[in-house]
């Protein structure tokens, strides 16, 4: 727990600090790169072609998973993902974590589903803290200026075809 409140607070503190480095709100793309807790998330994204939309008009919320979350996939997962044959399938992961729109936390009920990109509904759950399918919202409502992030503990997988 307290490993888990660290991590929290160290991510908060440098997506508060980037979000809004030079006195201007950073995109969301720009803002996780700047918290430094997100080189899996942002090298996904890359190799998914998503980063320009990312940095897009939006607004996006972006439920993003942390590096310590992409680590905990079994062994060799995200390597499979980032090959280029396996593109449209890590365009489904990564899109299954964006909501179209500005979702705040305040705006969340217990049980409501959200339509992600990719087309399928994730579910709230609010009884025990906020989460996102299986994962935990560690830190929630990081302004960018196109959307908002929330930082989980998990990469939530789309349900199958």
């Amino acid at each position: 727990m307290l490993r888990k409140t660290l991590i929290a607070l160290t991510a908060t503190a440098a997506l508060a600090t980037t979000a809004y480095a030079g006195g201007m709100k950073k995109d969301i793309v720009d803002t996780a790169a700047g918290a430094g807790s997100f080189e899996t998330l942002l090298a996904a994204a890359t190799a998914a072609g998503l980063v320009d939309t990312l940095k897009g008009d939006g607004p996006f919320t972006v439920f993003a998973p942390t590096d310590e979350a992409f680590a905990a996939l079994p062994a060799g997962t995200v390597e499979d993902l980032l090959k280029p044959e396996n593109k449209d399938q890590l365009v489904a992961v990564l899109t299954y974590h964006v909501v179209p729109g500005k979702v705040m936390s305040t705006d969340l009920q217990d049980d409501m589903e959200a339509t992600t990109v990719n087309g399928a509904d994730v579910t709230i759950d609010l009884d025990n803290g906020v989460m996102v399918e299986t994962a935990n919202v560690v830190t929630a409502d990081i302004e960018a200026s196109n959307g908002v992030i929330h930082v989980i503990d998990g990469v939530i997988l789309p349900p199958s075809s």
